[in-house]
């Protein structure tokens, strides 16, 4: 049986298993793995935990990952997603902490304008999430980094000849051995599909899934229908291997990778000082090639695949760098409320209390009155104080709602301006960023 507990999963940052935990990324990258690479003690031991069964745990101990945890294409824990209309509250996965990572990406700012008080910087992301109708497959990246591979495939082959020109058939068969057992655990675990699994029909009249992604700091706005944005806070990624449940073909490739490791250490130092040379080149120009490939991050890769899958444009996503938490909530929940201010579904007030949940008597009263002016369908939002709203408080108190409404005034005038870009057309590219 699976086990399940202490499921990891399991990093390829060391370069020694970055060809194959890529393999899956680049298109035709499964039959370019053809040559004497290093490191093969660490890939046994890592994806052999894949092969479920007792003998496969005896050989490889440790916890049986699904396939896309092992290759790291999922169990990344994703922020708190928070609907507008619907009312879904929940954690989210891999695809939502995708989803905030392409938003951390966006660098370029512009100065839009000024608020009452500096703070701690907070920004807001929006994701137009675009039609999802096939999420069976995703596409895959350009072949260009992948062909890179022939150089190491080059060098070995040249290195196995060369011994065999001077009858040095051991360094000949070691060398030759590394090329058979990479190429042929490259081109198994190359096998599996790559797919994006979410739930593709909802009830039938169920509200847009517009909502939040609430992070420490920063939030990320989704918007779209809701079988669209489920593919975001529902979805992950799902690695299509054959063999499954057991994985015998991983567990073999596994133990083919062992077997290579033990006889290249045992029997290399027999070989001649030319046949030494000739394998420890391979070895080396393989090592700078996996390296070349670590430094490509796989998350990076990850994140253009998912916008892909979405049909989202990295260049039409909307960021805005506020200078507070207070303008932040206003800007950000004046774009949700934006088209549903009367729908008695839409909660401002829960919603600005997500960003600022402090329950003293200023903050209360600074909630109503934003909520309040977000829920009004009239354009022209008035955030002064009436003599009612004053009753019972000090001056203290006084001066603190009117610098926290004067901030919320800001913000909503600074949402105004963005408006055009803010529902501009899907996918059509925008500014990036702005500091407001």
């Amino acid at each position: 049986m699976r086990r399940c507990e202490d499921r990891i999963p399991l990093s390829h940052h060391d370069g020694a298993g970055v060809p194959h935990s890529t393999v899956h990324l680049y298109r035709g990258r499964r039959w370019l793995g053809w040559y004497n690479s290093p490191g093969s003690y660490t890939v046994a031991k890592r994806y052999g935990q894949l092969a479920n069964s007792r003998l496969w745990d005896g050989l490889f101990p440790g916890p049986n990952p699904e396939p896309a945890e092992a290759f790291g294409l999922d169990g990344k824990p994703g922020p708190r997603y928070v609907a507008s209309l619907s009312g879904t509250d929940m954690t989210t996965g891999h695809l939502a902490y995708l989803a905030v990572q392409i938003s951390k990406d966006l660098k370029r700012v512009m100065i839009q304008g000024e608020c009452g008080t500096a703070t701690l910087p907070a920004s807001v992301t929006v994701i137009h999430v675009g039609d999802v109708t096939d999420l069976r497959r995703v596409g895959m990246m350009s072949i260009n980094h992948a062909l890179l591979a022939t150089i190491p495939i080059t060098i070995s082959i040249t290195t196995c000849f060369s011994c065999a020109v001077v009858n040095d058939w051991l360094a000949f068969s070691l060398i030759l051995l590394g090329i058979i057992s990479s190429g042929i655990t490259c081109f198994v675990i190359g096998t599996a599909r790559l797919e994006l699994r979410a739930p593709q029909t909802v009830t039938p009249g169920v509200p847009p899934g517009d909502g939040l992604l609430l992070t420490t700091r920063d939030v990320v706005i989704l918007k779209g229908s809701e079988k669209d944005v489920n593919a975001i806070t529902k979805g992950h990624f799902l690695l299509g291997m054959h063999g499954a449940p057991e994985y015998r073909r991983v567990g073999l490739c596994s133990l083919l990778l062992l077997a290579q490791f033990m006889l290249q250490l045992l029997l290399i130092p027999q070989a001649t000082p030319f046949g030494q040379a000739m394998f420890l080149s391979s070895l080396a120009v393989s090592w700078v090639y996996n390296s070349f490939l670590s430094s490509l991050e796989s998350e990076k890769i990850q994140e253009n695949l998912l916008c892909k899958a979405l049909n989202v444009e990295k260049d039409s996503i909307q960021k805005y760098c506020l200078q507070n938490r207070r303008s932040q909530a206003v800007f950000a929940c004046s774009i949700l409320s934006h088209g549903i201010e009367t729908n008695e579904d839409f909660d401002a007030e829960r919603m600005l209390s997500l960003f600022v949940p402090n329950k003293t008597r200023v903050w209360n009263l600074w909630r109503k009155k934003v909520a309040s002016q977000l829920k009004s369908s009239c354009p022209d939002k008035n955030f002064h104080i009436t003599a009612k709203e004053k009753e019972g408080l000090c001056e203290e108190q006084y001066k603190l709602l009117k610098t926290f409404l004067e901030d919320a005034r800001l913000a909503f005038e600074a949402y105004r301006e963005c408006t055009p870009d803010l529902y501009s057309i899907p996918n059509t590219p925008t500014c990036e960023g702005k500091i407001v």
